[in-house]
């Protein structure tokens, strides 16, 4: 089965994937690629725009899973960064990347495979229905079934408990933001459900209808 992970970060979404499998993936910063490819040595990394990428490639898998930038979706930064009314500096109003929706509509008119795009739950109410899972939003044209995956430590976790959190040491590697490196990263055994969910023989789909 030919897979292609979409802003790949280090992994966290595949690192539970197993079987007969050639993964594609593509991550735009190079350091981060390196430290992917260190944990999945054989899977084929590209260093690319993976919005560009998908446009061009879509066609040439059978499972794509993408997860696109989410700060300028987040909840976290309009509620603390804004909503708080916070006394000292608020962040700056930003439009949120419509890349996610752009992806969303393409693969689920054009794609013939399975695919699911994950990010962070917005600030708003989404253009698009999803499927709120363990934290996360996915669009999918696939039944995903609920999942807990319990406390995601997010908010107050150190470097260290994210990575034990994660499945994930990076303490060999000199590299800025761990911590958020970590926090971006989809917990492993919740990819794994959701790779799961993808290859039930019964499939409903999600965008656009309901998802019980």
């Amino acid at each position: 089965m030919r897979i292609l992970n979409l802003y790949a970060g280090i992994g966290g979404n595949r690192k539970l994937w197993n079987g007969d499998i050639e993964v594609t993936a593509v991550e735009i910063n190079p350091e981060i690629a390196k430290i992917y490819q260190d944990f999945f040595p054989n899977d084929k990394v590209i260093i690319a725009d993976a919005h560009q990428y998908l446009l061009e490639h879509y066609e040439e898998f059978d499972f794509i899973w993408s997860s696109p930038p989410c700060p300028t979706h987040s909840q976290l930064r309009y509620n603390i960064g804004f909503k708080a009314d916070r006394k000292y500096k608020k962040v700056n109003a930003i439009y949120p990347d419509m890349n996610l929706y752009q992806e969303i509509i393409l693969l689920s008119h054009w794609f013939k495979g399975k695919f699911i795009v994950e990010n962070t739950i917005p600030y708003y109410e989404p253009l698009l229905k999803g499927k709120v899972v363990g934290g996360h939003i996915f669009w999918a044209n696939f039944f995903i079934k609920n999942y807990d995956i319990g406390n995601r430590n997010h908010r107050d976790g150190t470097v260290k408990s994210l990575q034990k959190r994660k499945q994930f040491d990076l303490e060999n590697y000199d590299i800025n933001e761990k911590r958020k490196l970590l926090r971006n990263c989809v917990e492993p055994e919740l990819g794994l459900h959701i790779f799961k969910c993808a290859f039930k023989s019964k499939q409903t789909k999600l965008i656009g209808g309901k998802n019980e």
